[in-house]
């Protein structure tokens, strides 16, 4: 286990109208390669995250600023808090879902593969995922080297139960499985296959977990937005906030009217994922990567691989769900 006191590194404001009480960008930890999938425990003020190609497991502590890693055996993404247990996670690793007890005390950790993915598909890796209000867990996968001109539709958007064994898919194919996100009423889903440049809109159906009746709430290229859409979440007021990979940003779009509210600069040209965390549910945290970069690129953008939270946004998000598909290991 690595554990690291962390200072704060940087600080960049985003200014508009001379306002300074307006956002504020703060890069809150070092760079790695290809940072993803934040998540935040409300339970512990945690803010977990992972470095997909290492199988590296980090968690952030909001008060002490203290960063503790754990790494598994092959790419990992994503991870998901157990409602069971504070320090149980379900991840996943390659094809394979797996429950991760973690001590972050003594830095010691034991794991359990639950199920295995995508039997049809062994090119393939998971990539994001989230729980649902009743603790069914979504996970996503792609072709695993993203190749979706040459190996297109290879993705799948799954959904799992306490019944492991019965694994639904939920959307197929898909070409990159990404971002996932529900309404404040439960009623809505939304989801992006990131290659479409498109936001999808489902009715929702809590009780039986269904989705239906798809459409396209936003399209990126009908604001002039050339990026690939990857993470997402979703603030208090149903506004949905987007990483864009190759846009070196976040976008705020109304998913009713289809407008864009609003883009946050990020100085990472490679914007992975976003989640709402802190005691208020009030920062967002934004994960970055680096993979692919020249040398030259990295001198350009120092932070890309880098967490950062944008603070004073005049809205916050809503408590994440948590997995409950197992009890313990």
């Amino acid at each position: 286990m690595r554990l690291v006191r962390l200072l704060l590194l940087s600080v960049v404001v985003i200014l508009g109208d001379n306002n300074f009480d307006g956002p504020a960008l703060y890069q809150i930890t070092e760079p790695v390669t290809h940072a993803e999938c934040p998540t935040w425990d409300s339970r512990n003020n945690l803010l977990y995250y992972v470095d997909v190609w290492p199988g590296t497991i980090y968690s952030y502590n909001y008060t002490s600023k203290e960063l503790t890693s754990i790494t598994l055996q092959g790419p990992i993404s994503p991870v998901v808090p157990s409602k069971s247990n504070p320090n149980l996670l379900i991840a996943g690793i390659g094809r394979t879902i797996v429950a991760v007890q973690w001590n972050r005390e003594d830095g010691t950790y034991t794991s359990k593969t639950l199920l295995t993915l995508a039997e049809d598909k062994p090119d393939s890796n998971m990539n994001d995922g989230k729980a649902d209000k009743e603790g069914r867990i979504w996970f996503g996968t792609m072709d695993q080297d993203a190749d979706t001109v040459n190996h297109p539709d290879r993705g799948t958007l799954y959904k799992i139960t306490k019944n492991l064994s019965s694994p639904e898919v939920m959307i197929a194919p898909v070409n990159v499985s990404n971002g996932l996100v529900w309404n404040k009423a439960n009623n809505k889903f939304y989801y992006i296959d990131s290659p479409t440049q498109q936001i999808a809109e489902y009715d929702y159906d809590d009780t039986s977990g269904e989705i239906s009746n798809r459409r396209v709430t936003f399209y990126l290229k009908d604001h002039g937005l050339d990026a690939s859409p990857d993470g997402m979440t979703i603030d208090e007021d149903d506004n949905l906030w987007v990483a864009l990979y190759g846009g070196g940003s976040v976008i705020k779009v109304n998913p009713t009217t289809g407008d864009l509210l609003g883009r946050f600069p990020i100085p990472a040209e490679s914007v992975t994922s976003v989640m709402w965390g802190g005691p208020d549910l009030d920062i967002l945290f934004i994960t970055t990567s680096r993979i692919g970069l020249t040398e030259e690129q990295i001198m350009k953008q120092p932070g890309a691989g880098s967490v950062f939270a944008l603070t004073n946004l005049g809205t916050k998000g809503v408590p994440v769900f948590e997995a409950d598909i197992i009890d313990s290991i």
